[in-house]
């Protein structure tokens, strides 16, 4: 599967002046909205993603995906693993479950993203998980940013992901963009003024 073909051609790549999430900049930012729109193209990256995880033998009981990125991919995913679905958003700043959801002792939770990057928002609704007496088994994304070590990935991790390292990361490919503190932007030293693409805070 050519995972960068599928976001070219989704118009999810994107090229500019970004101002990410965690406050730092990139000249290119992935929009994986733009490629989950088609139903057929969501189906057949968490199909492909679904077999990875079955592969590993890992005992998946539910999906939970923090909102709103992780929704429509953490979705497709239980799905293909034909396994429930949750979700964990944000109320007043604090990832939160909610909206009567229940996670049983000891149940097997795996935490998907559409994409991961340091994995600091999938971290935080995975600790929500484990309070209420689950247990998370496996993480997993459409994309990884590179800074944290998939399986199957020869790459190694990058001191600033968050993921623990005796957790599994399964995604279906990599994408590693410089990314740059503001005051060390090179697209600011020349004049540009960052953008925020993302669903927070816009």
């Amino acid at each position: 599967m050519n995972l960068e073909k599928i976001y070219r051609d989704a118009g999810a790549y994107l090229e500019g002046h970004f101002l990410l999430s965690s406050g730092k900049h990139s000249q290119f930012y992935l929009q994986s909205a733009k490629v989950l729109e088609d139903p057929k193209i969501a189906e057949l990256l968490a199909s492909n993603l679904a077999e990875m995880i079955k592969k590993s033998n890992i005992q998946v009981d539910t999906v939970c995906a923090p909102a709103l990125g992780g929704l429509l991919a953490g979705y497709e995913l239980a799905r293909a693993l034909g396994v429930r679905f949750i979700f964990a958003e944000r109320v007043e700043k604090v990832m939160t479950i909610r909206r009567g959801f229940e996670i049983k002792k000891d149940e097997k939770v795996l935490m998907c993203e559409d994409i991961i990057t340091t994995g600091g928002s999938v971290l935080e609704a995975a600790s929500q998980v484990e309070i209420q007496g689950g247990k998370v088994v496996a993480f997993a994304a459409l994309a990884n940013r590179g800074f944290c070590k998939r399986e199957g990935s020869k790459n190694d991790a990058k001191p600033t992901c968050k993921l623990p390292n005796n957790v599994p990361f399964f995604a279906l490919g990599d994408f590693e963009f410089d990314i740059y503190d503001e005051k060390k932007c090179p697209l600011c030293v020349n004049g540009s003024k960052a953008f925020k693409p993302g669903s927070r805070g816009n």
